[in-house]
């Protein structure tokens, strides 16, 4: 029987984007995942990344994230930073995170909790990018938030290729 720490070197990373897309820059999550897939889909293989817009999904969530064996969460942050400002963390408990802006806040830290509990063992990294709460509702990001999304895309595929998850990626 093979240890759960020599099976985990033949799972893959789970890049995980969090938000509502209806909500523009609180669904940044969701934008920067889907760029992040899309740059690695132009560079295969990227067999040991897998990509997952997990929208504002809660406890469906736990079983990718069980299967993982790293998972780096991207979410937008109401954390006092100014607009824009990515920052890389790696929080070890819900009351670690920085607080998110939508019902999917709750969700996501009984759900970390929940996969903690559980013992779940690979390394969390957290990309929580500053945004504006009070901005007009659409499925587009501002300006700012759109820089901040490809700076936060850059130091996840930079993250990537250090790893050696996805090594084919020019940067």
């Amino acid at each position: 029987m093979a240890s759960s720490s020599t099976a985990n070197q033949h799972k893959k990373t789970l890049v995980l984007g969090l938000g509502n897309v209806l909500m523009g820059d609180e669904g940044i999550g969701v934008h920067v995942v889907r760029a992040v897939e899309q740059k690695l889909a132009e560079y295969p293989p990227a067999a040991l990344v897998e990509c997952l817009d997990g929208g504002t999904g809660g406890f469906t969530l736990l079983e990718p994230l069980q299967q993982a064996a790293r998972v780096i969460l991207i979410d937008a942050a109401a954390d006092g930073n100014p607009e824009g400002t990515v920052t890389r963390t790696t929080p070890r408990f819900s009351k670690d995170y920085p607080p998110t802006l939508t019902a999917h806040d709750i969700g996501v830290k009984d759900l970390l909790d929940v996969f903690y509990i559980q013992g779940g063992g690979p390394e969390v990294v957290l990309y929580a990018i500053t945004i504006d709460p009070k901005q007009p509702i659409r499925m587009s990001l501002s300006a700012g938030a759109e820089k901040a999304a490809a700076q936060a895309v850059e130091q996840i595929l930079t993250e990537l290729k250090a790893e050696g998850t996805a090594s084919a990626i020019p940067l």
